[in-house]
């Protein structure tokens, strides 16, 4: 999705397993790096690779059909257990823009949407009716998630979703949670300003108490 656009449109790979945490999502043995480069090769390792490191040709990520799938639709509690951000950060990678699932683990959808990571919540049934027609199709299905009208279309669906006004506007302005909390500089400098003027004493004292320190 880039910056100020309205939908994510593409590919829709059904992945139906509940409770699909993030050790299966972004397996430990991928979080050794110092930054979040070559996340995308460990991305569901167990579920898309063999013991001995062989491409599962069934998985549905692995089908020449699913390259350059751009929506996954998940089961229930996608992305429950601990709180890696590298969960978040290997899905991007991959190229999945936006997840669709009925719940997800409270923690990996606070670091979905702070990353500009769409999680999209539907009842139960309306995941399930989608989950149905992306196996009924001949060719892989097609989604449309559209964050203005807040809606899931597909061929034969059309559902609403609800998000919080703060993650809307930040998927329709383009912004990640730092540039949200950029937007509001100016009533930062003017908090800060106040504060310091009224409470001088305060101010810097970090970093006047280690100049001192250094003065001995």
């Amino acid at each position: 999705m880039t910056e100020l656009a309205r939908a994510i449109e593409g590919i829709a790979a059904p992945i139906e397993i509940a409770n699909l945490d993030t050790d299966q999502i972004m397996p430990k043995q991928f979080l050794h790096g110092i930054d979040k480069a070559g996340l995308d090769r460990g991305l569901l390792w167990d579920h898309r690779f063999s013991g001995d490191g062989e491409m599962k040709p069934d998985f549905i990520l692995n089908r020449p059909a699913y390259a350059g799938t751009r929506i996954l639709i998940a089961g229930p509690n996608f992305g429950c257990g601990s709180s890696r951000e590298h969960a978040v950060w290997g899905l991007q990678q991959f190229g999945i823009q936006a997840v669709i699932a009925s719940a997800y683990g409270e923690i990996f959808y606070s670091n979905a949407m702070n990353n500009r990571l769409l999680t999209v919540m539907l009842a139960e049934d309306e995941v399930q009716a989608l989950l149905d027609e992306s196996r009924q199709g001949a060719t892989p299905l097609h989604l449309a998630v559209d964050v203005e009208t807040m809606t899931v279309k597909s061929p034969r669906h059309t559902f609403a979703f609800t998000m919080s006004p703060r993650h809307r506007t930040m998927f329709m302005q383009g912004l990640d949670m730092i540039g949200a909390s950029l937007s509001h500089k100016a009533e930062i400098e003017a908090f800060a300003s106040r504060h310091w003027a009224a409470q001088p004493w305060v101010k810097d004292v970090a970093g006047r108490t280690k100049a001192r320190l250094d003065a001995h």
